[in-house]
């Protein structure tokens, strides 16, 4: 009986024949106009730096980023120069670079603020703000603020003993507020207390009715008048990715009739005047005005009717949630904001200052706990790319078949990549992907060649680019498919960081941070790419990128120069990723620098402090492997070897010097003189 399997010839045949190519092709379109140079316009445009930046980012003539600590009042600092003075001082990426000078200028905008909308709005009270510590528990971010905000008696909020004890050591006096927040334990309250005794103005909020009768007894034991706060939990809920953190079911926070219940069990005890403070808090990362207006609308009324009760209530702490607008896009988005600072500081004063004129109660000390507004902007995490990985390309004609001449389906795809022009662009793109899908199903079946294979996918990306070029220059809006052709045609950067550790939120919780190319960007990118990074986990990548009125899956990049670095700035990454990071396949924290104004400094700044990042036995030894019991157990093995005369003893003991050292080791990829 003969064969009914086909032979390559035959299926290929009948492949030209099931899809054959029209003959007539498609009007050609119209002449698309020259595209516009590329200039530093373009560059601002393409990055929305000028949106997101909040004066602090520029771009200046060398085509670098250039960064103004202290925006109109002068001083630069040419980020590209900064970081090849720390690579000269042997610093290796992935670095974060502070702008200490930047945390200084969030510090005084943020009270100025308040102080001009008191003022415009004769407000009867002061401000007196509270850094929250959780935001950046690092001492040099902590001490920075503290000093800048000297002046306005600026103080900070905690939520745990270990941030108490931090916040003590750091506060003097009794003119700067401690704001004990969270959920308490006996050793907890008896620190606050010990400090309220040496002249410390700690306020400790019970966040849950069980904790005042504790609070209450331990301060009678210890003989000190305690500084209350209530925490009342609003019906208004914030919005954006902390929505949560409002409303009835909120983690923190008494209901009404608790509220109530605490202020008669304040009043049986005669310790009336120990509550202080009312608090409320809806939420970090507010995107819109509105909702933060109606919660201070209710904060404040609460307060007037506790006021009205005889409560002597002397500050209202309307909590946090002041945005930072990562995208530049000024709407209500999850990363973004539609108001600005001030705009935040007027609508708080002028929302209490109505209900209480209102209810003819006393104005309160206004109390914010704006964390992510004032830290955000000072830390850039400068990565380096080294690598790409790409759709394959035709570098050379690959050779003849076995039977002399190129297989059908490849002879098909250069027909329509020679009439690309003529063809109507959807029309060429499923023809295209037709061949595509066909090749795959004859190799499955075991009648087309690897080589064959190889060279069909190539063509196929071949001509998925010309088309993009083509679709490029036209106007109008693409078919979906069409549009999407950026996105498959997209690169991957592979770049030395781990996600995981330095942008925990972009990972968890999709926050987005504005990413830039700090040099080159005089020249116009090529690339559309998305970021990866050298965790062994496939969630390690950045694909989503600011873009305007809408995100994009990917990021307009330079082509990488062989031998030459690549380096991209993370901005406004201050907020919570310095502590919040995880140790994913122990990639520690990374090498750290501070950088200071100086107009004295040749360069008008200079670079003050170097922290090094995590070194490979630093981070064995936070997860209990330690320098010497693997230094130990290395040794026992290089002594067998060296018995079994597998190797001499000097070279034994050269190994296990080399062993020792990989443990003092940055915890990331090293590159020397930027070769790949």
């Amino acid at each position: 009986m003969p064969s009914t399997t086909p032979d390559e010839s035959s299926v290929a045949a009948a492949a030209a024949e099931q899809i054959p190519l029209l003959a007539i092709p498609a009007a050609p379109p119209p002449p698309a106009p020259a595209p516009a140079p590329w200039d530093k316009k373009s560059a601002l445009k393409t990055y929305q730096i000028r949106r997101w930046g909040a004066k602090y980012f520029d771009i200046n003539a060398a085509g670098h980023v250039a960064v103004t600590p202290r925006r109109d009042a002068g001083g630069e600092v040419d980020m590209y120069e900064l970081i090849q003075q720390a690579r000269a001082r042997g610093l290796r990426f992935p670095m974060l670079v502070r702008f200490q000078d930047v945390l200084r200028d969030r510090v005084v905008e943020l009270n100025e603020s308040f102080q001009r909308a008191i003022a415009a709005a004769e407000y009867q009270g002061r401000y007196q703000g509270v850094f929250p510590v959780k935001v950046n528990q690092l001492r040099e971010v902590v001490e920075e603020i503290l000093d800048a905000g000297k002046p306005y008696h600026y103080g900070l909020e905690v939520g745990s003993k270990g941030e108490l004890c931090a916040a003590m050591a750091l506060t003097a006096g009794a003119e700067q507020l401690i704001v004990a927040n969270g959920y308490k334990d006996d050793v907890f309250i008896r620190t606050a207390l010990m400090g309220r005794r040496i002249g410390k103005n700690i306020i400790l909020v019970v966040e849950k009715f069980a904790e005042l009768p504790i609070i209450l007894a331990a301060a009678r034991a210890a003989g000190v008048a305690p500084a209350l706060g209530l925490r009342v939990r609003l019906q208004t809920r914030g919005g954006g990715k902390w929505d949560q953190s409002g409303g009835e079911n909120a983690k923190f926070g008494l209901s009404t009739a608790e509220l109530v219940a605490a202020v008669e069990l304040l009043r049986r005890e005669s310790l009336l005047d120990a509550f202080q403070l009312l608090h409320f808090h809806i939420g970090s990362q507010i995107p819109n005005i509105r909702a933060i207006k109606r919660a201070v609308n209710e904060g404040a009324r609460f307060y007037a009717k506790l006021r009205q009760e005889g409560c002597p209530i002397t500050f209202l702490d309307v909590g946090g949630g002041l945005a930072v607008d990562y995208d530049g896009s000024r709407t209500s988005e999850d990363s973004s904001a539609n108001y600005t600072l001030q705009e935040y500081t007027n609508t708080v004063v002028t929302a209490v200052a109505e209900v209480c004129n209102a209810e003819q109660v006393a104005h309160p000390n206004l109390v914010s706990e704006s964390g992510r507004a004032v830290v955000a902007h000072h830390s850039v995490l400068v990565i380096e790319a080294f690598a790409a990985l790409e759709k394959p390309r035709l570098a050379v004609e690959p050779p003849p078949g076995k039977n002399g001449g190129a297989h059908a389906l490849v002879r098909q795809l250069r027909r329509i990549q020679k009439k690309l022009p003529t063809l109507g662009r959807l029309e060429a793109y499923h023809d295209a992907l037709e061949r595509k899908e066909q090749a795959q199903q004859l190799f499955a079946l075991g009648y087309l060649s690897l080589a064959d294979k190889a060279l069909v996918e190539t063509l196929f990306w071949e001509i998925c680019r010309e088309l993009g070029e083509l679709c490029r220059q036209e106007e109008g809006d693409l078919p979906q498919e069409l549009e999407q052709l950026t996105v498959a045609l997209a690169d991957q950067y592979i770049c030395n960081f781990s996600l995981f550790q330095s942008l925990l939120d972009n990972w968890a919780l999709n926050q987005l941070f504005p990413i830039v190319p700090i040099h080159r960007l005089g020249e116009e990118p090529t690339r559309e790419a998305s970021l990866v990074d050298i965790t062994c986990d496939s969630e390690g990548k950045v694909d989503s990128f600011i873009g305007g009125k809408a995100y994009r899956p990917t990021l307009p990049l330079h082509e990488l120069r062989p031998g030459e670095p690549y380096y991209l700035g993370v901005f406004l990454v201050g907020a919570y990723q310095d502590i919040m990071g995880d140790l994913h396949n122990l990639f520690g924290r990374v090498n750290e620098i501070h950088v200071f104004l100086d107009p004295d400094e040749p360069c008008g700044y200079y670079i003050e402090e170097i922290i090094a990042g995590s070194s490979i036995g630093q981070i064995l030894q936070d997860v209990q492997y330690f320098e010497p019991d693997l230094a130990r157990l290395m040794k026992a093995q290089v002594d067998q070897a060296v018995r079994e005369d597998r190797v001499k003893p000097s070279e034994g003991m050269a190994l296990l010097d080399q062993y020792e050292a990989v443990l003092k080791e940055y915890t990331y990829l090293t590159f020397d003189n930027g070769a790949r």
